[in-house]
């Protein structure tokens, strides 16, 4: 965390130095994306051989959305697989590592202004999953133009349409508003 004139600067510049260092890849590559876009995950390949470290740095690695919301997607589908990974599995994992190399110097600037306007956006895919069909929503709520909230999480139904998903993620972002708003 760092002040300056133009507000306040949150990052976990050592914690991810320190996870690289734990999993002894603070020399990998650094990635561009945390996710393969053409990303097919199946349940056949071969189970990890230590389930507890998998679940470990997963468990740390949700513990870094606080503040890296571009990870909230891929730890959403990994966190899924807790309790019975594969390899395929834990390559996703190792991918992330290898896009958090590339994140140091991010973060999240929470502006100084006297603006306190609530906005939110939201997106869906429609069976973004293949392995149960389910969609997810993603949204995001920004008050004074800084981002306060954020989440990915898989849809309960599966949607019959794409107009349906887009429904539903409209009216899981208006719920986070209204409680926001509240809030405040």
């Amino acid at each position: 965390m760092a002040t300056s004139s133009k507000g306040l600067f949150l990052n976990q510049r050592k914690y991810i130095l320190d996870l690289l260092k734990d999993t002894d890849m603070v020399d990998c590559k650094p990635g561009r994306t945390p996710l393969d876009s053409k990303l097919q995950l199946d349940m056949q390949s071969e189970a990890p051989t230590h389930l507890t470290d998998y679940q470990k740095l997963v468990g740390k690695l949700i513990y870094l959305t606080i503040i890296c919301p571009d990870i909230s997607y891929v730890m959403s589908i990994a966190s899924q697989f807790m309790h019975a990974p594969t390899i395929a599995h834990l390559r996703v994992v190792q991918r992330i590592l290898h896009y958090l190399k590339g994140y140091f110097g991010r973060g999240i600037l929470m502006k100084k202004n006297g603006n306190i306007a609530i906005m939110g956006y939201t997106n869906a895919d429609w069976v973004g999953n293949s392995l149960d069909h389910k969609s997810t929503t993603g949204l995001c709520t920004f008050m004074g133009g800084n981002l306060v909230t954020w989440r990915s999480k898989k849809q309960s139904v599966i949607a019959q349409s794409s107009a349906e998903v887009e429904y539903r993620a409209m009216a899981s972002t208006a719920c986070e508003l209204i409680w926001l708003k509240g809030l405040l």
